[in-house]
């Protein structure tokens, strides 16, 4: 017995041990790579995280504090609302175009990760035929460039012109407030050696950039900011860029406006048409800020909208 006594007394000891050590493994503190792949049609669409970034979105969007933070609070959610960067890249068969390089290190340290998603995702920045931005704020510019050099050396860089004209200019920037000023310098760090090299090709207005890819003026958010229609074999990907920032609160009532929105009535009158569209037609949408993979539909409820995010898929 007392033997007996004895050997569960070290069992307990040794178990106690083992506990210990497994307790203090250490934390990995990672995520998966931030990369979701679909395919429409044809086409393959894969979603490339940049990163996410706290937004203190009670202060920022055009309404009541307390209404958004319980609006926030119904999605379990709260202010600063942890937001996630988003770009899309698009392979059409013949041409790799991505939509959106995210920030790098322009709008903070806990984004720039686009690079090493695409990477992640089997594809090299060198492999990039054309890059279509939605519009030339600092989160989706950022990843064109690293030090002074183009991070897509192959690539053609298209934007709407009233976008370049506008934050391109030195004379604006001089105008600009202060705080405003980094965002034009964000713009031309970001395009320069894109421009340099005779890679910048502006467009106007609605066009046809690549077969498939339609770009459709959505200006309000910044003087050129463009959405991007994706379409193969019947089925369709409308990409809103920053049409809207906080899905917890701007599908409810698509009539909050925020205030990183140059022209909030066009933007808020965008917004509308293309909640609208997207309920009644049933395609897909994207978007630049909607959680991480930020594709979806769109369904109609009460006097507003929301959204019903995509299903998850594996290749087959």
């Amino acid at each position: 017995m007392i033997l007996k006594t004895r050997h569960l007394a070290l069992f307990a000891a040794i178990a106690a041990a083992c506990a210990t050590v497994q307790a203090a493994a250490p934390m990995a503190k990672s995520q998966a790579p931030g990369y979701y792949r679909m395919m429409l049609g044809d086409f393959e669409v894969t979603a490339l995280n940049d990163g996410t970034v706290d937004l203190p979105v009670d202060k920022l969007l055009h309404q009541d504090a307390a209404k958004t933070n319980k609006a926030l609070a119904q999605s379990f959610l709260k202010a600063p609302l942890e937001t996630s960067v988003n770009g899309y890249l698009v392979n059409t068969g013949g041409k790799l175009v991505l939509i959106d390089t995210g920030a790098a290190k322009l709008f903070g340290p806990t984004l720039g990760k686009l690079v090493a998603n695409l990477k992640a995702a089997g594809y090299q920045p060198e492999q990039v035929d054309e890059i279509y931005i939605s519009h030339m704020h600092s989160d989706h510019v950022g990843g064109l460039a690293a030090d002074g050099k183009a991070v897509f050396p192959n690539a053609v860089v298209r934007a709407e012109k009233h976008d370049t004209d506008f934050w391109l200019s030195k004379v604006n920037m001089e105008k600009a407030p202060a705080a405003m000023k980094g965002y034009f310098q964000g713009a031309m760090n970001s395009v320069s050696p894109y421009s340099e090299a005779g890679k910048l090709s502006p467009f106007e207005g609605n066009t046809e950039l690549v077969p498939g890819v339609k770009a459709v003026t959505s200006f309000g958010h910044t003087p050129g900011h463009t959405t991007y229609v994706i379409e193969s074999k019947g089925q369709k990907l409308v990409l809103l860029g920053d049409l809207l920032h906080v899905q917890a609160v701007q599908f409810e009532d698509p009539s909050v406006t925020i205030d990183f929105d140059v022209d909030s009535k066009a933007a808020l009158a965008h917004r509308k048409a293309a909640f609208a569209e997207a309920a009644k037609q049933g395609y897909l949408i994207g978007a630049s800020h909607l959680q991480f993979p930020g594709i979806g539909h769109v369904r109609a409820q009460g006097k507003g909208y929301t959204f019903v995010p995509v299903n998850y898929t594996a290749p087959r």
